[in-house]
């Protein structure tokens, strides 16, 4: 039973807008049509002059969008919870502190209760070796690891479980693209699945992208989405981008996705960017000391014999406490 008002038919909108304005519409309950009046649900004892009545109104169900409000686990744990995650096309990936690993199923089933568009959940053990690959364990949902993820009008198959795929730099993908000139020469040496080289064939226009990556399952999804995207201006090729770079024609642009040791790959790639190119450096840095690892990396490139410039530097997203993911505009003079 609900508390609602009565009102005839021809003012049940004017009344009904009234109550809103005044906070007073009950959303729990649905308004109910009768044959000449419409009953509305109210959240007080009195309204104007209209008698207040006790009616058997159809409820409300929503359903619940937190799923921290709903995963079984300890109270005293629930503060614990991840509040933010990844979601790679219809996959979700959490990371979880050593005191809910033991809750993690019904936590990924909480998560697929609240996420409709999510098919399934996956702990995050960390990314391993010289590939940089997820170790991911499915703990909720079904299916495989391979899903399809859409970014600036760029559908690409990726899997977590073979190839690296960050989904929180796709506004770095885009500006990247943005700044790129017709007939430009990229060379990106880190590509993975080809995230960088796909948002920016769809969004400018250079004369040829070279996306190079060590991991076979990398590149052979590079190709899928290279094909599935009808891209013709990129180029896949398995290797080590420090012998491989080699090969290839001065570059204007580069890019340098590895943000552990990227830096190590510095001497190697600029040597194949053009005077005034850019390379763009991922670099992971305490943030105090964020200016000063800028300036060190032109002296460390000046003992190389390489004169650069860090044009720009911008924090990415924050790896721990203390340190953070930046990226470099690193121009060669």
């Amino acid at each position: 039973m609900a508390l609602c008002i009565r009102v005839p038919k021809e003012t049940g909108e004017t009344a009904r807008r009234r109550l809103i304005s005044s906070g007073l519409l009950s959303t729990s309950f649905k308004i109910r049509t009768e044959e000449d009046s419409v009953l509305l649900p109210i959240l007080t004892d009195t309204f104007g002059d209209y008698d207040v009545i006790d009616a058997d109104l159809e409820p409300i169900c929503r359903e619940e969008t937190d799923y921290r409000k709903i995963a079984d686990v300890p109270e005293e744990l629930r503060e614990m919870l991840p509040n933010s995650f990844d979601v790679i096309g219809d996959i979700a990936i959490m990371r979880f502190p050593d005191e809910l690993v033991q809750y993690a199923e019904p936590i990924g089933n909480a998560l697929l209760r609240t996420s409709p568009s999510v098919r399934a959940v996956m702990a995050d053990l960390g990314v391993k070796g010289d590939m940089r690959i997820r170790d991911v364990r499915m703990i909720a949902g079904s299916g495989t690891s391979e899903t399809t993820h859409k970014e600036f009008g760029v559908t690409m198959i990726v899997d977590p479980g073979k190839a690296y795929f960050n989904p929180r730099l796709s506004a770095e993908r885009m500006r990247i693209a943005s700044l790129v000139k017709d007939d430009e020469v990229i060379i990106d040496m880190f590509a993975g699945v080809a995230p960088f080289p796909l948002v920016i064939s769809k969004h400018a226009t250079p004369s040829v992208i070279y996306s190079i990556d060590i991991n076979e399952d990398a590149v052979k999804l590079a190709e899928r989405n290279i094909k599935m995207n009808k891209v013709k201006n990129i180029v896949a090729i398995c290797g080590d981008s420090v012998e491989a770079i080699k090969k290839l024609p001065p570059a204007d642009r580069i890019i340098m996705n590895l943000p552990h040791t990227a830096f190590s790959f510095l001497k190697d790639a600029l040597p194949n960017l053009k005077k005034g190119g850019t390379a763009h450096m991922h670099m992971i840095t305490k943030r105090s000391l964020s200016r000063a690892a800028a300036e060190g990396l032109a002296d460390k490139m000046k003992k190389e014999g390489y004169e650069i410039r860090v044009e720009r530097m911008a924090e990415l997203k924050t790896y721990s406490p203390t340190m953070s993911v930046y990226v470099l505009d690193i121009v060669k003079e």
